[in-house]
């Protein structure tokens, strides 16, 4: 199966589901959201490979980065 950018996968939710709630609409839009960060942080993780993951706190490099860059909480 082929991996799906976050947008993709909001399309074919968007095109497979017809009647939203408000609730159901925020839970997809808050899951494909949730979807591109990680992708995200899958892409910065790789492009930072050749540091020594065991003394630096990626993730923490990342929320700054992700922070700053995309103005997101």
């Amino acid at each position: 199966m082929k991996k799906q950018t976050a947008v993709e996968w909001l399309v074919q939710q968007l095109n497979e589901i017809k009647f939203y709630t408000e609730e159901a609409r925020e839970s997809t839009i808050n899951h494909a959201l949730a979807m591109e960060k990680e992708q995200h942080f899958e892409s910065y993780r790789r492009g930072n490979s050749f540091l020594d993951a065991n003394t630096l706190d990626f993730e923490g490099y990342f929320e700054e980065y992700y922070k700053e860059t995309f103005k997101s909480e």
